[in-house]
């Protein structure tokens, strides 16, 4: 199923790298103008918690370079007052915006590796726990709270929230600490309580998780790339992985949704938007890392 996003405006909220870059690229190859943001840049402002190659302008290169145009601005999320210009810059260049993408994230080393997980809250490093819900939480309710206003100028918005896990997995399953936890279940419950609030305005709010994604962070810590992923000393489970592509066309796929009311308040999986748009991976699969 092809998307066909030409004349809409979308807003990739952290999409410099991993799920974010995907579903921009995903979005421009439905056609749709993306204005990618985040908070690394060529021009060495801003830069994140990671101290990684990729940049928003790349990602707005690689939307326009696959049909649809990408617009790079530079923005932290936790600072009120550049998100405020953000969405003055947005209301001046576009009167509005169509699909908003809260995928902000930028915790990934915070939470740790294996041998960090489960470490109970009184042992856990404090400022690193509440950064985490800063950087997960925060920063998508201040994205909201300034750009949500662009979506509802009209009938027929879409705001996607990006988390781990859906709201029923993850509603009976501890999730590697108490901060990652909520944070990861905040977002669910973001977008069914936005989801309430947007419903007068004609505008939907669905919850979307990736499943095991190749990620760039992802790829290095196997050793490998997205060409010979295949190769790498992983879990049985990574053959069920899949590229921030995939979850990025079934999100494209719903925001071209005339029906797309439908999933309001919904916590869903990529492979369950894929299964129901019929979009696929890179490779041409479905692959489902939540599946049993």
């Amino acid at each position: 199923m092809a998307s066909d996003l030409r004349g809409r405006v979308a807003l990739v909220a952290g999409a410099t790298r991993g799920a974010g870059r995907g579903i921009a690229a995903a979005l421009g190859e439905a056609g749709a103008t993306v204005v990618c943001t985040g908070r690394s840049s060529v021009t060495g402002r801003g830069r994140s918690d990671y101290d990684r190659p990729e940049t928003i302008e790349e990602t707005a290169e690689l939307v326009t370079s696959l049909g649809g145009t990408g617009v790079p601005v530079v923005t932290d999320h936790l600072d009120h007052d550049e998100v405020r210009r953000l969405a003055r810059r947005v209301r001046d260049d576009y009167g509005r915006i169509h699909v908003l993408v809260n995928d902000i994230w930028g915790a990934e080393r915070l939470k740790g590796g294996p041998a960090d997980w489960n470490t109970p809250v009184w042992q856990h490093d404090l400022d690193a726990g509440l950064r985490i819900l800063r950087l997960g939480v925060e920063t998508h309710l201040i994205t909201s709270h300034f750009l949500l206003p662009l979506l509802i100028s009209e009938p027929g918005g879409l705001l996607v929230e990006v988390t781990d896990g859906t709201a029923a997995y993850n509603a009976s399953r501890y999730r590697i600490s108490v901060f990652y936890d909520l944070a990861k279940a905040a977002v669910n419950r973001l977008a069914f309580s936005q989801g309430h609030e947007l419903a007068p305005h004609g505008a939907t709010a669905v919850a979307v998780t990736p499943g095991w994604l190749r990620s760039e962070m992802m790829l290095d810590n196997y050793g490998v790339t997205e060409e010979n992923w295949r190769s790498a000393a992983a879990p049985p489970g990574f053959a069920e992985s899949e590229s921030p592509r995939y979850v990025g066309r079934g999100i494209a796929a719903l925001a071209a949704d005339p029906e797309r009311v439908r999933w309001n308040q919904r916590s869903v999986t990529s492979a369950e938007l894929a299964r129901e748009y019929g979009v696929t991976d890179l490779d041409g699969r479905q692959p489902d890392s939540w599946a049993g």
